[in-house]
């Protein structure tokens, strides 16, 4: 792990390994479980690597405490697969050993040096020292993310179940042993739920600066979005960057400057970067001050998108390359209809303050937004912007968040570079 000596604003820590920590992490997991059955014909889903279960598949729902170790079992009662439980949610049941042999073993520390030994790359990587370790159902750990940023861990789950099985201490004690980490910090995921919680180590007072790809960031982990940065846009900001030279850039839904950042330090001659949250515009000027990038090249504007592309329009503003990567819209499938008409609007709004030759990359972070409709918007805002589009590429999250093969719900991020006629 690597961090800029003159940019560390940690406080020095002497790691001191701890006691304690189980030798097998999964054995306290596996107490007697709860058994279910499936009235769905899914074990061939199941068994090829699909990892969920919902509410409707099941022949009960017996009343237990979320997370409860679970034995899943087909029609006939045959053994199907060993997971957790969720009584209340959609999502029922999730998925961890599928082979019974795995579980005289401690499938749980396999699957964390598992995913340890995938990231080698980027654990050795003198220019990033930000990414995803623990991926969830990516890496066999359903609900159970960790991200790296410099000498902090920061651990979140998806949904009750996740957080009631997981055992929060144990992993967290092996993550900073492994990683020789002085601090493991536990986000919720909602902040109205309860505050976080301090694993190993100290609270994390202090805004980690991390690199990515030789680019420097400042990231609140206490406050910022999701667990502070959104690392799985790593692989596509460096995109950003090498499209930028010599061209002035629009970054809309902008954050903390990541894309703005890249544009930067691509070369970009002028760059805006346009949030709706004023503490978000804050960041990206710090950060493009920490970058040492150029006095008055860039501009940080604090406006909603859709106000801001009508003034644009307006004033017949445009720019060569524009950026829109928005929320979620569409966080259930009862909202997709409405999601489709804000993306489409937004990118046909892009694409009209677009120079004709230049270029227009369109991101949703959606999973109820599957990758045809996802094309098939970015299509339908080429023609309400009475414009044509050329496809140059369309990617995807980087390669530390990734899915199951046959889960492509888990795919979820869409980036789309196109040539704007």
């Amino acid at each position: 792990m690597h961090l800029h000596p003159s940019l560390c604003k940690c406080k020095p820590v002497t790691y001191n390994p701890i006691k304690g920590t189980p030798m097998n992490l999964a054995q306290p997991l596996m107490q007697k479980p709860l058994v279910l059955h499936l009235r769905k014909d899914l074990v061939r889903n199941i068994k090829r690597g699909h990892p969920w279960v919902y509410d409707d598949a099941l022949a009960s729902r017996p009343d237990s405490p979320a997370g409860r170790w679970t034995l899943l079992k087909d029609r006939k009662g045959k053994e199907v697969a060993w997971g957790f439980y969720d009584p209340k949610g959609q999502l029922a049941f999730r998925a961890c050993v599928l082979n019974k042999k795995e579980l005289r073993g401690d499938w749980l520390t396999q699957r964390l040096e598992a995913a340890k030994k995938r990231r080698a790359h980027l654990i050795h990587n003198p220019q990033t020292n930000g990414f995803r370790l623990i991926n969830g159902e990516g890496d066999g750990l359903p609900g159970l993310v960790i991200d790296i940023y410099g000498d902090t861990a920061v651990m979140q789950v998806d949904g009750d179940a996740p957080d009631g099985f997981w055992p929060k201490l144990p992993v967290a004690q092996w993550v900073a042993q492994q990683l020789q980490l002085p601090n493991v910090y536990f986000k919720r995921r909602r902040k109205e739920q309860a505050p976080g919680e301090v694993l190993v180590g100290l609270q994390p007072d202090h805004e980690p600066i991390i690199q990515e790809n030789g680019a420097f960031y400042s990231v609140d982990v206490i406050n910022g979005q999701k667990t502070g940065f959104f690392l799985d846009q790593r692989d596509n900001r460096l995109k950003v960057r090498g499209l930028s030279h010599g061209k002035t850039v629009l970054n809309v839904f902008g954050y903390t400057g990541g894309f703005s950042i890249n544009a930067g330090l691509g070369g970009a001659t002028q760059v805006t970067t346009v949030d709706l949250a004023p503490g978000a515009i804050e960041f990206a000027e710090r950060n493009w001050t920490l970058n040492n990038l150029p006095e008055g090249t860039h501009e940080g504007v604090v406006a909603d998108a859709f106000d801001f592309f009508d003034a644009a329009k307006e004033q017949n503003q445009r720019w060569d390359l524009t950026i829109v990567d928005p929320p979620s819209f569409a966080p259930s499938q009862e909202t997709v209809a409405r999601a489709v008409e804000s993306y489409t609007r937004l990118f046909s709004d892009a694409i009209q303050v677009t120079q004709p030759g230049g270029l227009f990359c369109a991101a949703s972070c959606s999973s109820h937004i599957p990758h045809a409709l996802f094309m098939d918007i970015c299509t339908q805002a080429f023609s309400n912007a009475r414009s044509r589009g050329q496809v140059l590429e369309v990617r995807g999250q980087s390669e530390d968040h990734p899915y199951p093969l046959a889960c492509p719900e888990m795919r979820y991020l869409k980036f789309a570079v196109f040539a704007v006629a």
